[in-house]
């Protein structure tokens, strides 16, 4: 009696078994049919593919002849083609960077905390004024720290208070140039490290 009551649970273990290997296999031929039908199905070949790109970089650069293009144009095959624009030349103003060696370190206003930060300014005038920022670094130094230590610790949290303070910086740079030098134009202060201690 024992041996009719273990047969047929093997056998209702076996299809359960054999249900679960359908399954699986069902759900990846699912899963493979999607992804082919998704993302697959290019009629193109690689070969095709790169020498349309081919192609295409000479038609831009003016190296393909104008008759080649025209039988090109009608082969199509019915795929739309990007529309190109060209951009028009402006003259645009270089921005030229300068960065002042080392790191400005000073005492904030009522804190026992030290701000360290690394400053660049940039301007989009002539090296005349890169030049003058160099020549008077160590004034210029001299009116970075004292500008930074006019800021308490609560100034310059977040970006509107770093903001704050590279702009009094810049206003300050400016300044002294114009004492010095007859003429500002440094436009933006940069903080290229900012630690506060």
């Amino acid at each position: 009696m024992s041996d009719e009551t273990e047969e047929p649970k093997k056998k209702s273990g076996l299809v359960k078994i054999l249900g679960f290997v359908f399954a699986g296999i069902l759900l990846i031929g699912i899963g493979l049919g999607a992804g082919f039908f998704l993302f697959g199905g290019s009629s193109l070949t690689p070969s095709d593919e790169i020498e349309q790109i081919i192609e295409r970089k000479l038609k831009e650069s003016g190296q393909l002849p104008e008759d080649e293009e025209a039988e090109e144009d009608a082969e199509g095959e019915g795929e739309p083609r990007p529309n190109i624009k060209e951009v028009p030349e402006t003259d645009a103003f270089v921005t030229t960077y300068f960065e002042f060696d080392g790191n400005f370190t000073t005492n904030l206003r009522n804190s026992r905390k030290f701000l360290q930060v690394g400053v660049g300014v940039s301007t989009q005038y002539d090296e005349s004024v890169i030049e003058h920022v160099e020549t008077h670094q160590l004034a210029l130094r001299s009116e970075i720290l004292g500008v930074a230590s006019e800021f308490s610790e609560e100034d310059i949290q977040g970006k509107a208070g770093r903001d704050l303070l590279a702009a009094r910086m810049t206003e300050a740079i400016n300044a002294k140039l114009v004492l010095l030098e007859g003429f500002g134009g440094i436009e933006n202060v940069h903080f290229t490290s900012f630690m506060l201690q």
